[in-house]
Order: structure tokens, then C-alpha cells, then sequence
């Protein structure tokens, strides 16, 4: 195999940088793999293309298309590759061209990836993290927008996680490959273009020749607040948090203040950091693409509702997808949840 410092052309960037969201994935992939030579990269035209999001651009011309492999059309062998290849001691890292396209994989990976550490009592680990490009907003065709994470997230054994941010993709991708649990990493395809300023940490030259960082248990198992507030506690995750920072902006015009809580993990869920939030302001909503009925939405409002009952002052309220499949481009406006949406229900909420 040839070595990463053969390899390489130019120096990793480093300090402060504003990227997009996609590039923000790309240097974290990029780092990871410098770090860690058993951390490899496979899915469907992501070596010499790039992948069709281009998030792996220029990771094969660095690493090699023994490092980036370009697998064929067929999303139940790359999880099933990469399975024997983690228990081999790699940690591959997979990437579903599409969210739509997940579902020939699925038993691989709830009836495989999700148990093996269980049934071998722990003996076995699989560090295997899946890339999922997920949510709406940019006018795709069918099983181009899908909404999938609660499914995995019912799954035992799996961690469930999605970046808002370009500075939560670089974090959160590193901290998913140290990982030495499944990861189901959804990426919001409709943030790929949205730019912010991601620290890179030090230059190459600056840090320890072959230092794989531990896995950070605070960036892949703990929400964060990312607006305070006293009114209202908005609980959201992915691409949906942009859209709810723009609603506590309107909100705030009006004299309404929203505590915007980023989830990072659907599983494992961080009950502790919203029911504190709850707590101080004593309602409740929770805001995700996905549909509403069975949605990782109402796991949120059965733990608040148990830990903070004597604290809400209204019920626990959800605003999300509708009970449909996932319409055509021309109407997904009407599916996904909106600034007004987000509103109508911190109106209702305020009602109580």
C-alpha cells in the first residue's frame, strides 16, 4: 500500500478557515485518514469523481485507490465489505450516494453492524461509520430526499448522529471515525453550500507524527445550546436548525425569546441538556424534516414529558414531515418545516 507521505502534495490547511459545510467534511475525512492509516474510504464514484456532492474531491489523487475505493453499485456489499474489513482492524467509512439508496443495506446493517459487538459480549468491535446525504431542500427526485435516521435510531447498537454546521461536520466526522461504534453519520444535503468558519486546528507540522485523536464522547453524545433563550425550549437537529435559529430571530422581533438546543445524536439522546433547558422555561418544541408520527420527535417529548412534567406549563409540541411519502420537488415547500411552521407552533405553546 503506498504510505500517506508518499502521497501527499501539499500541507493540510490549518487555523480558522470559512468553508462550506461539504469542504468542512472533506478536510475532516482528509485528517482522519492522515491521522490513521487503517481509516479507508469507499462508496459509489467518490475516487476520481469525487463523490456527486464532490465531498471527497482530491482524496483519491492523495491517498491512493487502495484508500478511496470506488465500489459497485450495490449498498448492501459496501456495508458487508466494510464489516469484515473492520473486524480486521480498518475503520472504513462508507458513503450512501443518496439517503433513498440506504435501504438495500439495511439488513447489514441492523442485523450485522448494529449486533456484533453484543453477541461476541464485547468482544468485538466494528468501527464502521456510514455516510448519508439526507433531508430535502433541493429539489430532488424520488428517493433523493429521504429522512431515514429514525429507523437506525430504534436500532440497539448504533449511534445516530447529524452535523448543523460546517464547524459540527469537521468535529463531529472526526470524532465518528474514532469512534469504536457504528456510526450512522446524516449529513443535511441542503447545508452542503452553506459556509462558517471551521477551526482547523494546528498545522501538520505542529502536531504528533501518527496521534489519533480519542474518541469525543461531549461532540457525539451531547447536545448543545446553541441560542439561549427564557421563553421557549426548540429542540431541532441537522438542516432543521438553521431554519429554527431563523424562526427565534422573527420570535425575537416580537418579543418572544427561544433557547435553540442543536441535538448532534438522535441516539444516543441527550435527555440531561434539554431537560435542564426545559426546566427554566417550561415548554417545549421539537422541530425535524422527517414525518412526525413514530419521528425521533416523539422519543424527545415522551423523556421531557417524564422528566419535566410538573415543570411544563404546555405540552410537549412537534412540527415536522407529514404522514406521506416524500412529495414531488415542486411541493416539498409545503412538506418540510418552515419559518412560519416553527412559529404557528411557539404560538401555540405560548397559548397554554
Amino acid at each position: 500500500m503506498t504510505t500517506t507521505t508518499e502521497r501527499r502534495t501539499a500541507a493540510a490547511p490549518s487555523g480558522v478557515q470559512k468553508l462550506t459545510f461539504a469542504k468542512a467534511i472533506t478536510l475532516g475525512l482528509r485528517r482522519a485518514m492522515a491521522d490513521d492509516p487503517k481509516v479507508l474510504l469507499m462508496g459509489e464514484d467518490i475516487g476520481k469523481l469525487g463523490g456527486v456532492f464532490r465531498v471527497t474531491d482530491g482524496l483519491y489523487d492523495e491517498f491512493g485507490a487502495q484508500r478511496v475505493v470506488d465500489t459497485p453499485l450495490a449498498e448492501s456489499g459496501i456495508v458487508g465489505t466494510a464489516i469484515g474489513l473492520a473486524l480486521r482492524g480498518y475503520r472504513p467509512v462508507c458513503e450512501i450516494q443518496f439517503d433513498g439508496f440506504i435501504f438495500p443495506a439495511f439488513d447489514q446493517i441492523t442485523t450485522q453492524l448494529a449486533k456484533l459487538h453484543y453477541r461476541s459480549r464485547g468482544r468485538l468491535t466494528v468501527p464502521v461509520v456510514i455516510r448519508v446525504p439526507y433531508g430535502g431542500g433541493i429539489g430532488a427526485v424520488e428517493h433523493h430526499s429521504e429522512s431515514p435516521e429514525v429507523l437506525f435510531a430504534h436500532t440497539p447498537g448504533l449511534r445516530v448522529v447529524s452535523p448543523s454546521s460546517p464547524a459540527e461536520a469537521y468535529t463531529m466526522i472526526q470524532a465518528a471515525i474514532a469512534s469504536p461504534d457504528p456510526v450512522l453519520f446524516f449529513e443535511p444535503k441542503v447545508r452542503y453550500w452553506e459556509k462558517g468558519d471551521v477551526d482547523l486546528g494546528p498545522a501538520d507540522d505542529e502536531r504528533v507524527p501518527g496521534s489519533v485523536p480519542a474518541p469525543d464522547d461531549a461532540v457525539l453524545n451531547r447536545a448543545r445550546i446553541v441560542r439561549p433563550g427564557t421563553d421557549v425550549t426548540v429542540v431541532t437537529y441537522g438542516g432543521s436548525v438553521a431554519t429554527v435559529l431563523k424562526a427565534a430571530d422573527a420570535a425575537a422581533a416580537e418579543g418572544t425569546s427561544l433557547e435553540v438546543i442543536d441535538l448532534r445524536a438522535i441516539s444516543p439522546l441527550d435527555t440531561a441538556t434539554v431537560a435542564e433547558s426545559v426546566r427554566r422555561t417550561g415548554r417545549c418544541v421539537v422541530v425535524h424534516e422527517a414525518p412526525v408520527l413514530y419521528g425521533s420527535g416523539a422519543e424527545v417529548a415522551a423523556r421531557i414529558t417524564e422528566e419535566c412534567f410538573y415543570h411544563l406549563q404546555a405540552p410537549v409540541l412537534r412540527v415536522g414531515g407529514f404522514h406521506t411519502p416524500y412529495p414531488v420537488a415542486k411541493l416539498e415547500h409545503e412538506y418540510l418545516p418552515s419559518l412560519d411552521r416553527v412559529l404557528d407552533a411557539v404560538d401555540r405553546t405560548l397559548a397554554f
